[in-house]
């Protein structure tokens, strides 16, 4: 195996992902339990103290709740934020030993094991959120959640990926007419907070237009709200903008959802 990314788990309530070669594993965001993260790890014949690294995109408790728990889980790991990110989890009471600190910058690029990895910044309201690709033998893979617009710079980091995580948080209508009081969805469509079907769809009709070779890239929606979105609705939007702009799933690109309580597929490229 050259490169995979298995999702544990993407939605509103808990994100987690493992980024893997065949000696090297990668926890991307630990906002699910650590007995959860466990058990998938071990479906997968692997153990948590094998991980190499657990690379973490912001604060947010979906994408933080078991920080503490993996810290005395295990000794070996290095963590990998920004500062901002590791910042806010000292004030929320989630810190990391500093001696298993270690500081990126945005658009900074370094190394785990035998993958390498860049960051990019996103546009989210946290701290300092960023994004992430990862890189082996020419192969590239892309995580972007979290951010309530796509920036030339995040279509730049992203280019020419053979899988791109994206999120597709919210059909904008449920959110509109739903139950959530007014500064929760001004919040949720605000430029710093979470990407629209639509906005999604745009956003990968972009990417397929950048493409600089002939390759079908995997694309994968993600981070859905479970009280705004479906993963039937959020495929039939996203098919549905993209048709519009002259791409169609199966002939220019291979997409899917990611469901947001359960274990994905190991994707390898």
């Amino acid at each position: 195996m050259n490169l995979g990314i298995c999702p544990m788990a993407s939605s509103s309530s808990g994100n987690c992902f493992l980024v893997r070669s065949n000696r090297t594993y990668i926890l991307l965001d630990a906002g699910i339990s650590s007995a959860a993260v466990k058990k998938n790890l071990e479906m997968m014949d692997v153990q948590f103290w094998e991980m190499n690294g657990v690379v973490l995109t912001h604060e947010h408790i979906d994408h933080v709740r078991s920080v503490s728990a993996y810290c005395h889980r295990s000794t070996r790991q290095h963590f990998f934020a920004t500062e901002g990110t590791f910042a806010a989890l000292e004030e929320k009471g989630k810190g990391i030993p500093k001696e298993r600190v270690e500081i990126i910058s945005p658009g900074s690029a370094f190394s785990i094991g035998d993958i390498e990895v860049t960051s990019f910044s996103l546009s989210h309201d946290a701290r300092e959120p960023v994004g992430y690709s990862f890189h082996r033998n020419g192969k590239k893979i892309s995580v972007v959640t979290d951010t309530g617009k796509v920036t030339g710079a995040i279509e730049e980091a992203i280019r020419d990926s053979d899988i791109l995580i994206i999120e597709a948080n919210h059909e904008e209508n449920i959110l509109l007419y739903g139950r959530y009081p007014y500064n929760i969805k001004h919040r949720i469509l605000s430029e710093k907070g979470h990407l629209s079907n639509v906005a999604a769809g745009e956003c990968i009709g972009r990417f397929l237009r950048n493409m600089t070779s002939p390759k079908i890239p995997y694309v994968m929606l993600a981070h859905l709200s479970q009280e705004n979105n479906t993963p039937q609705q959020a495929m039939l939007t996203v098919s549905n903008v993209l048709e519009e702009e002259g791409f169609y799933v199966g002939r220019h690109l291979k997409l899917s959802v990611v469901q947001p309580k359960e274990m994905g597929d190991l994707v390898t490229i």
